[in-house]
């Protein structure tokens, strides 16, 4: 009986975070409703705040949470594309198509709305978000890249963490932008992606690449 206790509270704690995921994107921090997420957990009112202390608390735990869950996704593709790579064009391609799928899939787009629609109210919780998420996801990028440099695949880069902003940018600003203005129904299909994804690989090389390197 000890252990079922024991098991029930991180259990609460998975649902009542979930649940207020879903409440927050539905319609931001001042329309949250705090009953609204004890419903939708199955849980009390009075749990979630012995759980979370008090709404912001229960925001910044969801902003902060939502963060390390996409810097562990962004580092599995980093690894997954670039490490071991024998054609750097072949392998940028590869990783521009994860970053597109991935970066705006409906969940991570209106998360990125909700940050920075709180960002004046909450930036050290907002900021975060950014410093230890992407920005730290890009100097790991940064270091990827610099491997390449290492095997013979990019020029030298003065400015590694630079460079993978540049990448980064190349890749996402114009279907994120799309999507961001214009709503999750107007985000570009998945042939479109893949063309964004080859052309900003072109771009990039054409920086970075070597010279004379086969297209």
């Amino acid at each position: 009986m000890e252990l079922e206790t024991e098991g029930r509270t991180p259990r609460k704690r998975r649902a009542i975070l979930a649940a207020a995921t879903e409440v927050f994107l539905q319609h931001g921090y001042l329309g949250a409703s705090m009953d609204e997420v004890a419903a939708k957990a199955g849980v009390s009112k009075q749990t979630v705040y012995k759980q979370f202390e008090n709404k912001e608390r229960l925001f910044a735990e969801i902003v902060l949470g939502t963060s390390d869950q996409l810097l562990d996704g962004l580092f599995q593709a980093y690894v997954e594309t670039l490490e071991g790579a024998a054609d750097a064009r072949e392998a940028l391609r590869a990783l521009a198509h994860r970053l597109l799928q991935s970066l705006t899939a409906d969940n991570v787009l209106q998360l990125r709305r909700l940050v920075i629609a709180e960002a004046d109210r909450f930036p050290e919780v907002c900021g975060a978000w950014f410093t230890s998420g992407f920005e730290k996801s890009l100097e790991s990028l940064g270091q990827a890249l610099t491997r390449l440099t290492d095997r013979g695949l990019l020029r030298k880069l003065d400015d590694p963490t630079l460079a993978a902003y540049q990448f980064a940018g190349l890749v996402m600003y114009k279907p994120m932008n799309r999507a961001m203005f214009a709503g999750t129904r107007q985000r570009a299909d998945n042939s479109e992606l893949q063309q964004l994804a080859d052309q900003a690989v072109d771009v990039f090389l054409a920086a970075y690449g070597l010279e004379g390197a086969a297209r």
